[in-house]
């Protein structure tokens, strides 16, 4: 990290920061989208401006208020004048529809609730008036504006909570998760730290700015005063025209993100799909070494992958000049200040980045131990060199006749094969095992559908455990995504599955013998 970047990390409040980086480069810009640009001075100055209409509205430090907006100029402006105002503020993926809008306002006790209209398709005022939301407003491409003066000082305190955000709530409803100013900046300067960045970088933005991941870059653009391109939409290969426009050098997201790069560079081997891309950096789900491999090799760039999680925005990171077997295998080392405890196979953190608990006590009580440590649900183990490795999650070990088999293990493998596009491997219910090995198999462009023989004798060869071959086979066109990192939502394939003994199956109850693809 640089000195200047060092410096701004110390910053008590993201308002602060902002300021800061706005004296430092006013003309520089940070934010580009389509043929707008907006400057870090003009994107202090706007936001002070919305603040005080805001402030007019009625919006007071710590008012409550929510907002479901797409990655937009506008959300940033929003949300730095809440940042100014020092309003709590509760972003909601804009994905979400009435069961999930409905829980975050009420659990929030949101006084305001900022909307995009018709966005997509979908009228989220017309939810935002049946789900009963106060203080209701649209903020897609206009946002209110006043007087600066009038308002009062801006935050100092940097360790109350003032973002609520959500987590997926893929099985279950979700939750509150409470966040400081400071705890933001922890984790957006971990993010800097380890990527290496420079001044003449350019950045993107392709996933939701509601979530995490939002202010997480958000604080890494001004720590180190370089821009990024946002998009509302991101589709490929539409989105790569953006890409190539504004000359952008850092790419990323998750996994799918990865996936879905390495699929547009197939159809032209040899020639960058960017070619200004250097980097493809990201996190939010696990990643396959072979992914890994598979983008040095044909994109001809570096990748480097991170861990972090609503809780923890950036727990550990990948660094470009770190060695390809670390790339490929870890999930890269935490910054300074940020604890890794491995209890009982069980990731736990402590440090400055995690947040401060969740709007149910029960709920807080339950996650952190006697030592002040979050339980993270994930398995793993920190290297002799420092590295974390995960290697699955306490909720994704399979058990059959008793005997522990982690997933992630044979989903690392087979996606490695070359039938293979995208896999997910899940237990299901089994009377005579406990539960079975099902692997989900996402069909690979080009190539013909795997058959379980073939895939379990390609596990055989790579040395994997008779006892953890899959049983059951299943191949499906895409996998079951959410909207924000391209996650696959196992839970949804558990469902599907759970109540299926298809020819897929295994026709005995021991590994080994012959299954069939429908």
């Amino acid at each position: 990290m640089t000195d200047t970047a060092h410096a701004l990390s110390a910053s008590s409040t993201l308002w602060e920061l902002l300021a800061r980086r706005a004296d430092l480069t006013p003309g520089r810009p940070v934010l580009l989208q389509d043929d707008r640009l907006l400057s870090f001075g003009e994107l202090r100055d706007g936001a002070e401006r919305v603040a005080a209409g805001l402030y007019d509205m009625g919006v007071r430090p710590g008012t409550v208020v929510a907002w479901q907006l797409p990655t937009r100029i506008e959300t940033a402006l929003l949300t730095f004048a809440l940042a100014r105002l020092g309003a709590v503020q509760t972003p909601i993926i804009p994905f979400y529809r009435d069961r999930e809008v409905a829980f975050a306002l009420r659990e929030s006790k949101a006084e305001y609730f900022a909307v995009p209209g018709e966005w997509r398709g979908f009228d989220h005022t017309a939810m935002a008036r049946r789900l009963g939301a106060k203080g209701i407003f649209e903020a897609y491409d206009h946002l209110p504006e006043g007087d600066p003066p009038v308002m009062p000082a801006p935050p100092a305190d940097g360790t109350s909570v003032r973002w609520i955000y959500w987590t997926s709530g893929t099985t279950s409803d979700p939750k509150g998760v409470l966040h400081t100013d400071r705890s933001l900046i922890a984790g957006g300067s971990c993010l800097a730290h380890a990527l290496h960045l420079r001044e003449d970088d350019v950045g993107s933005m392709a996933f939701p700015y509601a979530h995490i991941a939002g202010p997480d870059y958000t604080v890494m653009l001004l720590l180190y005063g370089f821009p990024a391109v946002m998009f509302e939409q991101f589709a490929l290969p539409d989105a790569l025209e953006g890409y190539r426009r504004h000359g952008v050098t850092v790419a990323g997201g998750s996994t799918a993100f990865y996936s879905m790069f390495l699929a547009e560079q197939r159809k032209q081997p040899g020639r960058k799909v960017i070619p200004s891309l250097r980097l493809l950096a990201g996190g939010g789900a696990p990643k396959p070494p072979e992914v890994y491999h598979a983008v040095v090799r044909e994109m001809g760039v570096q990748l480097t992958h991170g861990y972090g999680m609503t809780e923890v925005p950036m727990i550990t990171m990948g660094a470009p000049d770190d060695t390809a077997e670390n790339l490929a295998t870890t999930e890269g080392r935490p910054p300074e200040g940020m604890e890794i405890r491995v209890v009982g196979g069980e990731v736990r953190l402590r440090g400055e980045a995690v947040c401060q608990g969740y709007l149910d006590p029960a709920q807080t009580a339950e996650a952190f131990d006697e030592d002040g440590f979050l339980r993270t649900g994930d398995l793993g183990h920190v290297t002799e060199s420092g590295h974390l490795v995960l290697t699955g999650r306490l909720k994704d070990v399979i058990i059959r006749k008793g005997e522990n088999i982690s997933a992630k293990e044979i989903e690392d493998l087979l996606a490695a094969h070359p039938a293979v596009g995208d896999v997910a491997v899940i237990g299901l219910p089994d009377t005579e095992r406990g539960e079975r090995v099902c692997a989900v198999v996402e069909r690979r462009p080009g190539a013909g559908d795997p058959t379980l023989d073939a895939l379990t004798a390609y596990l055989r060869a790579e040395g994997l455990s008779v006892h953890k071959l899959p049983e059951q086979l299943e191949v499906v066109d895409a996998l079951p995504r959410n909207e924000t990192l391209r996650k696959v939502l196992k839970y949804k394939l558990r469902e599907r599955y759970a109540r299926q003994r298809s020819s897929h199956e295994r026709s005995s109850a021991d590994p080994g013998h012959s299954g069939t693809v429908k």
